[in-house]
């Protein structure tokens, strides 16, 4: 039986949604999301994985070995104007996460255990950009880009307006045919505001092997295995989503729908 695409997460509850890559029948990328109310604690056992730990809201304390950062954080929302803290880990056995606050996090992860150190990655050094133009723009965070050191992992996020489509024109990384493309395997962890609204996403191939419309609400992941995979966010809606992305070359090359690329030409 072909895997689910739509992961749906939890609105209460510690655990929001959690994906492995045998719960994906994939090689590389993990994902969890969590919900921390103040004081409470949570302990990773990801042997083996490099992760990133994405603070979406709130602030945390993060310890691994003889390594610990303290209150890190701030953001009120993932839709505040401003990038999160993270923290990279080479290593996601026994990491302890402490809320100093009521908080969300996200995990990033994918193979690792390698010998890279631990490091916080700081908002000011993160680059932001705004992509696409008209009804097409949206506004991208670079957390942990291919720029920066890591095994396998990439992490961004999207903000996306009312009535905006995203991921647009399509494209897709599933092939390994570098510089021209990169094979990539991709989770979308989305979030709306307000809470109760959703987005429209597709995930298909040129041959249609793969082709499959959903509509993601809050909390909930969309799994890229492989083909394009647009977003459209309804009008009175705002649209935020977490990226991650691994495969086995750490580079993002991507190939625009040739059906679709003429608008990047006007």
């Amino acid at each position: 039986m072909a895997t689910a695409l739509l992961v749906k997460g939890r609105r209460d509850g510690r655990d929001i949604v959690k994906v492995t890559p045998h719960s994906a029948g994939w090689r590389y990328v993990g994902f969890e999301a969590y919900r921390l109310a103040r004081g409470e604690g949570l302990t990773l056992a990801l042997r083996g994985r490099e992760v990133c730990v994405v603070v979406l809201s709130g602030r945390i304390d993060v310890a691994a070995g003889e390594r610990s950062w303290k209150d890190i954080g701030g953001r009120a929302n993932v839709f505040d104007d401003e990038p999160p803290y993270a923290v990279y880990l080479p290593d996601g056995e026994g990491v302890h996460i402490r809320a100093v606050s009521d908080a969300e996090v996200g995990v990033a992860s994918a193979p690792g255990g390698g010998a890279l150190p631990p490091r916080l990655i700081e908002p000011q050094s993160m680059r932001r950009t705004v992509r696409g133009t008209g009804a097409n723009q949206r506004f991208v965070c670079d957390i942990l880009p291919e720029t920066e050191a890591a095994e396998h992992l990439l992490v961004v996020e999207v903000r996306t307006p009312s009535s905006h489509s995203s991921s647009y024109p399509p494209h897709k990384h599933d092939t390994d045919a570098a510089p021209d493309e990169t094979a990539l395997e991709e989770t979308y962890y989305h979030r709306l505001d307000p809470e109760q609204g959703f987005v429209f996403q597709r995930v298909y191939t040129d041959d249609r092997s793969l082709d499959e419309s959903m509509a993601a609400e809050d909390h909930d992941v969309v799994l890229v295995p492989r083909g394009y995979h647009p977003v459209v966010v309804p009008h009175g809606y705002r649209s935020y989503y977490l990226n991650v992305m691994a495969g086995p070359k750490r580079e993002w090359h991507f190939r625009n729908d040739p059906q679709h690329e003429w608008m990047l030409k006007r």
